[in-house]
């Protein structure tokens, strides 16, 4: 077993963060925000947003009263299988409106409700989308800063891209949470122990929206999109993160293989390249990363922040008055803001 990581607090972190006492352990901390959180009510704006190759994606804007284009737009990324309707996405959205901050929630393809029209989806390595979204928000945004939030795969997709982009990145800071930044390593850690039902559960979601899509191909008339789905393989057999990202992932998003797929996407292998302020949250106790998959401080940046806790699992971080990520996420961007 690795020896346990000591706590690292930056040092603007007033109050650091302490677990409810009524939550112990890692998948209490997990399990309480999607099963029991009453989720925060929000009156939002969509826009879709046609990409370059014909498929879309939807964002959901809460503005200020005001709309004052000067202030910071946060960028919301969520996890695997979430939407901008998942409950750490309104709760943040709904702190930086109290904050007076304008957000806007991105759905990954196919996330907002509708299926998208191609066969390729979202996945860890999808920068390609975050940059055309981050493009047209640099013109739609133009006077004040830009921030970006991700949340596990999105926190993945979201340092991939910053080490992609460098000083060129669209963004003035950025916030990573819960981030599974080896996928090789989380592929296998989460098909261990009580992990395995989050696996299952991931399995389940994602194999009934690969279903979806063929049915809705076929009432639409996309042949051939129903073709290059279906000649993919059985899906009744798929259990795994390693099975459905070597069946599905990878041949529908260019890679070669599950293990040119975890290689090329994981988020661990760019993080020396980025250039732009960024703070990364983890939990020591995350049920779906190892401990050795954490990256170490040589791999980071100078730009780079690591806030690494012994507790509080994977997008959890549930105080006995609240949820930490909510306070320490605006906070951390208005300290950004001030300073520039």
């Amino acid at each position: 077993m690795p020896a346990p990581i000591a706590p690292h607090f930056p040092s603007d972190l007033a109050t650091p963060f302490s677990p409810a006492w009524w939550l112990p352990g890692a998948h209490l901390q997990t399990l309480y925000g999607p099963l029991l959180r009453r989720r925060p009510s929000l009156l939002r704006q969509r826009e879709r947003l046609w990409l370059a190759d014909g498929d879309f994606l939807d964002l959901d804007w809460q503005h200020t009263p005001d709309n004052d284009p000067s202030l910071p737009l946060t960028v919301l990324l969520h996890g695997l299988t979430g939407s901008s309707d998942s409950h750490y996405v309104l709760g943040l959205q709904q702190a930086l409106a109290a904050q007076g901050w304008p957000s806007v929630a991105v759905n990954w393809r196919g996330c907002s409700g509708e299926v998208n029209r191609l066969p390729r989806s979202y996945h860890s390595g999808a920068s390609d989308d975050l940059t055309e979204v981050l493009s047209h928000l640099a013109a739609k945004w133009p006077l004040g800063p830009r921030y970006a939030v991700g949340y596990s795969l999105g926190g993945n997709v979201l340092l991939k891209y910053l080490g992609e982009h460098g000083s060129g990145a669209l963004l003035q800071a950025a916030v990573a949470v819960s981030v599974p930044y080896r996928l090789d390593h989380c592929a296998t850690r989460i098909n261990q122990g009580f992990s395995k039902v989050y696996q299952k559960h991931f399995m389940d979601e994602m194999l009934a929206y690969l279903n979806a899509k063929l049915g809705d191909y076929a009432s639409r008339g996309q042949l051939a999109e129903h073709q290059q789905l279906a000649r993919l393989g059985r899906r009744d057999d798929v259990h795994t993160f390693w099975d459905y990202d070597d069946r599905f992932t990878a041949p529908l998003h260019g890679y070669a293989d599950v293990h040119d797929y975890y290689r090329r996407a994981s988020s661990r292998f760019y993080l020396g390249e980025i250039r732009v302020p960024t703070l990364l949250i983890q939990a020591e106790d995350d049920p779906f990363v190892f401990r050795h998959s954490l990256p170490e401080a040589h791999e980071l940046s100078p730009s780079t922040t690591q806030e690494w806790h012994r507790h509080g699992g994977h997008v959890g971080f549930v105080e006995t008055r609240g949820f930490y990520l909510e306070r320490r996420i605006p906070q951390w961007l208005a300290a950004v803001y001030r300073r520039a």
